[in-house]
């Protein structure tokens, strides 16, 4: 990357946070929106992985006001590090317990039960403060959400609670079935419409649905992925976006293994005489275990495979063919040559999952 970075690396292992491509991915995706489009920005598992807080003062500062979370805690984290203008949806039903502090903090609620729902409406009449509420219509994602307005119709009236959002999630299993799912909102969001609900947000996209059907915006979009680069290479505008994230770790060791030997835990023998570098991360970190023989990692600019099994907090990589590499040097485990696409590829991992995974003890480190 090239990037000014805030201080410099001073633990094992780190994550570069480049803000500037952030911004940039942030603006590709605010130009597919139509006029009157809000974006809801995705900050769920600390921002993908790459730090929630600072992601977000980031996007605040480029005039985002309106973000999304998974949970109540992810939540309260954001409301409390930005001024007051902001709006944090919490995608997942929060629990009965964690009702009060959405309606003491102004969260908006992801709602998709009648049970929920009256819940809600006591503690926010108990509270004396209003719930603001979306909806959640289960349109064949089946995950969450209302399967039958007719259900909800019955319970809607309820004091205390404030309809701001209706939305859905599709999918994205096919064309056909993202079409009988838009259909099917459609029809739940008239039927609701005619019985005299009318919701100031409606959103029904994520960053792959804003691609792919463009003219299902409605007044907003859930955006995540797109922002952090975290892309398939089919994606359209894949050329476009940029790689947020810099993974790199130390070498520690680097010692002349004989072939017969095992290395680490796994008891292949070594084919030939290897030079083994040891590395100062491991599957807790966030370099998965699946990667083991099959990741490779950039040590002074040259690939070096994995080898063993990947352990708790080291990892071992062949440099035979990268003879200069020695204690101390930066190896690289996703970023420069080594794409987000080609390590999930190698563990068979989730392109999001690579990135969120990456533990809490790796430092951080931004792009100013």
């Amino acid at each position: 990357m090239n990037a000014e970075y805030r201080g410099c690396a001073t633990s094992r292992a780190w994550l570069e946070v480049d803000l500037k491509a952030l911004l940039a991915n942030y603006r590709e995706a605010a130009g597919l929106l139509k006029s009157g489009v809000d974006m809801i920005c995705v900050l769920k598992a600390d921002a993908y992985g790459y730090g929630a807080v600072p992601v977000a003062k980031t996007l605040y500062g480029a005039g985002v006001r309106f973000y999304a979370v998974a949970t109540v805690p992810e939540a309260l984290e954001i409301l409390g590090a930005l001024p007051d203008d902001i709006r944090v949806l919490c995608l997942g039903e929060p629990a009965d317990e964690e009702l009060e502090a959405c309606v003491r903090h102004r969260v908006r609620v992801t709602v998709g039960s009648v049970e929920k729902l009256m819940t809600l409406s006591r503690k926010a009449q108990a509270l004396s403060r209003p719930a603001f509420v979306h909806l959640k219509l289960d349109t064949g994602l089946h995950r969450l959400g209302f399967t039958d307005v007719e259900e909800l119709l019955p319970a809607i009236r309820q004091e205390g609670v404030i309809y701001e959002g209706l939305y859905s999630h599709l999918a994205l299993r096919s064309r056909e079935q993202s079409i009988e799912q838009h259909a099917l909102f459609e029809r739940m969001k008239t039927r609701l419409e005619r019985a005299g609900w009318r919701f100031p947000i409606v959103h029904l996209l994520d960053s792959i649905g804003l691609v792919r059907y463009p003219e299902w915006q409605y007044n907003a979009v859930r955006v995540g992925a797109f922002l952090y680069g975290n892309v398939p290479p089919d994606y359209a505008h894949f050329d476009r976006r940029r790689p947020v994230g810099r993974f790199c770790a130390r070498v520690t060791r680097v010692a002349l293994v004989p072939a017969g030997e095992g290395i680490g835990y796994d008891e292949a023998p070594l084919r030939r005489d290897t030079r083994v570098a040891t590395l100062s991360v491991g599957y807790v970190d966030g370099y998965a275990r699946s990667l083991s023989g099959e990741g490779e990692v950039e040590i002074r600019g040259k690939r070096a495979k994995v080898l063993g099994l990947i352990c708790m907090d080291q990892m071992m990589v062949d440099v035979t063919d990268i003879p200069e590499t020695r204690a101390g040097d930066t190896a690289v485990l996703l970023g420069d040559g080594i794409s987000l696409n080609e390590l999930a590829a190698w563990g068979h991992l989730n392109r999001n999952g690579v990135t969120a995974c990456i533990g809490k003890r790796v430092e951080r480190i931004y792009a100013e």
